[in-house]
């Protein structure tokens, strides 16, 4: 026979089970706010991207310098060598997949924007991968080729010439830089792409 409740008493519910929607709501709510935090991050890292690759794969393809040495005329362009070549071909393809990219983000992102797949920021971790080895490849082409126009070469006989083609060699400088900090903002963005996937993982196992 079931235990009667004597009249006047109440049964209160345990601290326990009251703790646990709080806690569940509160892991929710800061949830939202990092991976608002998160995006706002990847929009500004894309932007600067862009810029940085648009930046380097300008300045390369304006690179060029013409001199006259001892009655020799001497054309510099960076269409002369193929390590220069690859190296605006590197930044310009960056560039655009990561327009795509802040393109997708924004729409997947926006609360009004339709729901984003599961594998989302899978397959973005993949493109910022992709796009950081495609640029570091660039670079270290240029890099090379830029250290022998600089220094020479005793050993092959290859003569320094930003000597004579100082415009030239500057700017090609300065777009390497650029595209080494956009080599940095890839390397940032892989990882925070992948700390947005543990997050999310995190997040399916409590719920």
């Amino acid at each position: 026979m079931p235990a009667r409740i004597p009249a006047g008493l109440t049964i209160q519910p345990s601290i326990t089970s009251m703790a646990i929607p709080e806690i569940k709501v509160n892991e929710q709510n800061l949830a939202g706010k990092s991976s608002n935090v998160s995006n706002g991050a990847q929009i500004c890292l894309r932007i600067l991207s862009i810029a940085t690759t648009l930046a380097a794969t300008s300045l390369m393809v304006t690179c060029r310098q013409s001199i006259t040495v001892f009655g020799i005329r001497i054309d510099a362009r960076y269409s002369y060598s193929s390590a220069f070549k690859f190296f605006a071909f590197a930044n310009a393809t960056a560039c655009a997949f990561s327009m795509m990219s802040l393109f997708l983000l924004i729409i997947f992102t926006h609360p009004r924007g339709p729901r984003k797949p599961s594998n989302f920021f899978f397959f973005l971790f993949l493109h910022d991968l992709w796009m950081m080895s495609l640029v570091l490849a660039g670079c270290a082409a240029a890099t090379a080729i830029g250290f022998v126009g600089k220094y020479g070469n005793n050993h092959t006989g290859w003569m320094p010439i930003c000597d004579h083609l100082e415009k030239f060699c500057s700017k090609a400088t300065t777009s390497i830089v650029f595209a080494y900090a956009s080599l940095l903002l890839f390397m940032l963005l892989a990882i925070l792409t992948a700390w947005n996937i543990r997050q999310l993982s995190s997040v399916a196992l409590t719920s």
